[in-house]
């Protein structure tokens, strides 16, 4: 991590709070004997087993072709679960990442629902996004995943939703400024609005309706990842072997839209560079050492080559030109708190849940001069 994160601040002896914050909040996890895993597992085990008897399906598992979502499906059917796999598909799917899947779900012997968002209305959104100058274009992605996961899960009467999301590769927070909110509904549709884009054919999903499934439905996220001594090259190890997957060179690369933002956009026009707290996080965890995170850091995001294969596949595919690239790189960013948005209200829920009545009431007052780095 760097002065890239503006919200960065070292310690005396030149560690970051970012590496703080992980090991105070994540260590809780991450270092857990064998035998509390194993119990805390049985005992995620039996409680999706109870709910979903005489169900169709005891969870619903949610896929990107990725190694994170990859090993949490393999994992609920190693421990005797009945998964639907569950995938939403934006359009922008690498073949590796669409046979990553295929491959899964035929050998694991799952059933495999995909959505795939109406193009016209995930381009219209995407549009408004890149017209207005914000950071998270992965937000559109990232909600509308969920969005469908929940609503699969509903469909079927199943409590339980099996996420990839885990500590060992993903524990580090975000950077303030470098990623919204993802249940930020409010967000994607304001932007939306004054894009002149629609939200109607968007599987996306808000705050009030995650409530209604949380509270009304008794529904649940599970990180079955964290149940186990997750390590990402061992699963890699498992994934190739057993269902001939076919890894990527970075952290959620499974997606030509999200290598190309990661890899291309997001250093170009936003000076961030994710694969730093990607790299911080398995440094944290020991997956690699400080010399090799470094060494990682001074590579391309991808190779160059492919770099100009994807900004020409971006320009075919949006119907731009490349003039219009070099124009959108060249805007200022704005913030995503210069539309509306509902991260405010998240959080003075959540102070208000923790019992901090207080803080929720100045947060009432500072939003949205206050920032946060939810992510």
């Amino acid at each position: 991590m760097d002065t890239s994160a503006s919200n960065i601040q070292f310690d005396s002896e030149g560690v970051c709070n970012f590496c703080t914050k992980f090991l105070r909040t994540q260590s809780s996890v991450l270092d857990k004997s064998d035998t509390a895993r194993r119990k805390q597992r049985d005992a995620v085990i039996d409680r999706i087993r109870h709910s979903g008897r005489r169900r169709q399906y005891d969870c619903v598992v949610g896929v990107s072709g990725g190694v994170d979502s990859s090993y949490a499906l393999h994992l609920a059917v190693e421990y005797g679960l009945r998964p639907l796999a569950v995938h939403m598909d934006n359009n922008w799917n690498t073949e590796a990442a669409t046979n990553n899947i295929k491959n899964l779900v035929t050998r694991l012997g799952v059933d495999l629902y995909t959505h795939v968002v109406d193009w016209a209305c995930y381009r219209s959104l995407l549009q408004a996004f890149l017209d207005a100058d914000v950071v998270d274009l992965e937000l559109l992605y990232d909600n509308a995943s969920q969005g469908v996961v929940y609503r699969q899960a509903k469909k079927h009467g199943v409590r339980h939703m099996v996420m990839g999301f885990n500590s060992a590769t993903e524990g580090m927070r975000m950077p303030r400024g470098w990623t919204q909110f993802k249940w930020d509904l409010r967000n994607i549709r304001d932007i939306a609005r004054l894009g002149g884009a629609s939200t109607k054919k968007f599987p996306g999903i808000g705050i009030w309706k995650r409530l209604y499934y949380h509270k009304l439905r008794r529904m649940q996220q599970v990180r079955l990842l964290d149940c186990v001594d997750f390590n990402k090259d061992q699963a890699l190890e498992l994934l190739e072997k057993r269902y001939a997957y076919k890894r990527y060179e970075y952290k959620h690369y499974e997606s030509i839209l999200t290598r190309f933002y990661q890899g291309y956009l997001l250093p170009e026009k936003f000076g961030i560079d994710k694969r730093r707290v990607h790299a911080s996080t398995l440094l944290m965890t020991g997956e690699l050492t400080r010399q090799e995170a470094l060494e990682l850091l001074d590579r391309p995001a991808y190779d160059p080559a492919e770099i100009n294969r994807d900004r020409k596949y971006f320009v075919k595919k949006m119907g731009w030109t490349e003039t219009q690239l070099d124009e959108y790189l060249a805007r200022p960013p704005r913030k995503h708190h210069e539309f509306k948005t509902d991260t405010g209200l998240w959080f003075r829920m959540e102070e208000v849940r923790a019992g901090n009545y207080g803080r929720a009431w100045r947060g009432i007052h500072n939003w949205p001069a206050r920032q946060f780095d939810y992510s």
